[in-house]
């Protein structure tokens, strides 16, 4: 098992930044993809930005391609989304999803491990 916990959500004005982390413990090479989804009141989990195991492969969502970086640090067993640029539009609960596979996937379902969310809001 992979245990996942998010950290850094909170409430930040438009045009502003936030980094969110994602702490991995457990069985962590079961995990070698890590992703980030989001989920807005109302509306479906959402693929935001996945990386491979090395790092040197990532994936982004046209929304956020240009805002947001995702990175890693393995010493660490940590993930990250840097968060720039932030639109109203960006409120959601974020969460942080590990993968069996090796290959970077979008689709929510294609991901093992979940963390519990973190809430990140932007006012206009």
């Amino acid at each position: 098992q992979v245990q996942l916990v998010e950290s850094g959500g909170g409430l930040v004005q438009a045009g502003g930044s936030l980094r969110l982390s994602c702490a991995a413990s457990g069985r962590t090479l079961d995990s070698p993809t890590m992703g980030w989804f989001r989920q807005a009141p109302g509306k479906e989990r959402e693929f935001a930005a996945a990386i491979n195991w090395n790092g040197d492969i990532t994936d982004y969502a046209d929304f956020v391609k240009g805002r947001f970086t995702i990175s890693r640090d393995n010493a660490k067993n940590m993930v990250y989304l840097q968060m720039n640029s932030l639109k109203p539009e960006d409120t959601a609960v974020y969460y942080c999803a590990g993968r069996r596979g090796t290959v970077v996937r979008r689709g929510p379902h294609e991901y093992d491990y979940w963390g519990q969310g973190t809430q990140v809001t932007v006012s206009s």
